[in-house]
């Protein structure tokens, strides 16, 4: 009688769980977000850029910085605009968003990228790539609040 009062008590335990779970995720929401991104580069190059957030009806201040490491040449402008999805608050876009890509830019050529940070936020961006930069590489983006 005792064990399945335990087992019972257990389930509710676990039922009461992932009803929690399934409720927080459920109110996630998503925002737009636009970028500027400049590249440069040799062998090792570096990101650097500013954008903004709009989420719930409120503008927010975005700051880009980061680190490539691999085939890396040339310089850039990148100028992204997307949507950003599952996060609660403005501050869950901040964070670092890693990736590994090839490229070519001569000229001026579309751009298009899906990543994800710590705090589960995915950003799915598109936009124009300007200037001359080939790369193949490992790259992190981290994103802050201005």
């Amino acid at each position: 009688m005792k064990m399945s009062s335990a087992i019972a008590a257990a389930l509710a335990a676990l039922t009461a769980f992932a009803g929690a779970t399934l409720c927080s995720a459920a109110h996630a929401d998503e925002g737009t977000v636009a970028l500027t991104i400049y590249k440069a580069g040799w062998i090792i190059g570096g990101s650097g850029g500013s954008g903004t957030l709009n989420f719930r009806g409120r503008r927010y201040a975005l700051s880009t910085g980061g680190l490539d490491y691999g085939f890396v040449f040339g310089g850039s402008k990148t100028v992204l605009r997307g949507r950003v999805s599952n996060i609660y608050r403005p501050s869950d876009v901040a964070g670092v968003y890693g990736a590994a890509g090839a490229g070519l830019a001569i000229g001026r050529g579309a751009r298009a990228i899906v990543l994800s940070n710590q705090k589960g936020a995915v950003l799915e961006l598109s936009g124009q790539q300007t200037g001359l930069m080939a790369n193949a590489d490992l790259s992190g983006l981290a994103i802050s609040m201005r």
